[in-house]
């Protein structure tokens, strides 16, 4: 998976899973069969369980119908062309009665969440924020009628105090910001990627509590950026889980202490996740609510 997230242009997992979807439907096969299903919005669903990240498709099911075939047949032919050129993206599976799964391998969920740190080290500044709000961060929310977002704001400072504690003790090494800058536009410097897998190629994040805070920045991410469901979204909803996580996560993560002596690779990956925790916070925050995400409080 090469692609590259930027803070205002995230591309979802569920993108990704559209993406090879409709290249497999326009293929010769199903090209002047299936024209009203390839216009028509594929479905697709995301998994509940929080131990594997995967997507279900039921595009087969429909298929089968306009070619009078079993929906396993054609949820078998297009689980082959998508395999063909998905590398190790996914892993790919068929469930009767004819539904496809997409699951995320543990090397796309790294590359993925490397993206998500870089897109935070990006040169675009704030949008749709005064100075006058920047002054008086909290007032906003409460002005707004929106006073569970103080929770997001703090964790938002929170996630950004805690990669500076790490650059100053020596963790990771971040680019200094360019003056004017806001300190949370940070760049790593080292480790650069960061350590997400073992050297078996598995993602060192597997307790519950740090797989649940990937789930939900992924469903995060995928409701910024897929338009069936932006107009229906409660951001603020939204924002107060994603924050709820992050605590979850920060109450039984450890990066310091005999974590940071023991197994310094996964403290390191944990500070990625907070990093990434907090590019999507910040998204959220200003461009989705309109409110300041402060840096301390």
């Amino acid at each position: 998976m090469s692609h590259k997230l930027q803070v205002s242009k995230y591309i979802s997992i569920k993108q990704l899973v559209y993406s090879y979807l409709r290249n497999s439907l326009s293929i010769d096969t199903y090209k002047a069969e299936n024209k009203r299903i390839k216009d028509e919005k594929i479905h697709l669903y995301k998994g509940r369980d929080n131990k594997i990240i995967f997507y279900t498709s039921n595009v087969s099911l429909g298929l089968s119908k306009s070619q009078n075939r079993k929906a396993m047949e054609v949820a078998s032919a297009i689980a082959s062309d998508i395999s063909g050129i998905c590398g190790d993206v996914f892993s790919i599976q068929i469930v009767p009665p004819g539904l496809i799964h997409f699951e995320l391998t543990d090397s796309t969920l790294g590359t993925w969440l490397q993206s998500l740190v870089e897109g935070s080290g990006g040169d675009e500044g704030t949008r749709g924020i005064t100075k006058a709000n920047a002054q008086c961060p909290l007032a906003l929310s409460k002005a707004e009628g929106m006073p569970n977002l103080f929770a997001v704001q703090y964790a938002h400072a929170r996630c950004c105090s805690l990669v500076l504690l790490a650059d100053r003790e020596g963790l990771i090494k971040l680019r200094k910001p360019v003056p004017n800058n806001s300190p949370a536009f940070w760049s790593v410097i080292s480790p650069n990627p960061l350590p997400w897998l073992n050297c078996d190629g598995t993602l060192r994040l597997n307790h519950p509590d740090e797989r649940r805070l990937i789930g939900e920045l992924i469903q995060v991410v995928d409701n910024i950026e897929c338009p069936d469901v932006k107009g229906s979204v409660k951001w603020e909803k939204v924002a107060v889980s994603l924050s709820q996580a992050f605590e979850k996560f920060w109450c039984n993560c450890r990066i310091w202490g005999e974590v940071k002596i023991t197994s310094p690779e996964l403290a390191q990956a944990r500070l990625g996740l907070l990093m990434a925790t907090q590019s999507v916070l910040r998204f959220v925050l200003e461009e989705n609510l309109g409110v300041f995400a402060p840096l301390e409080l």
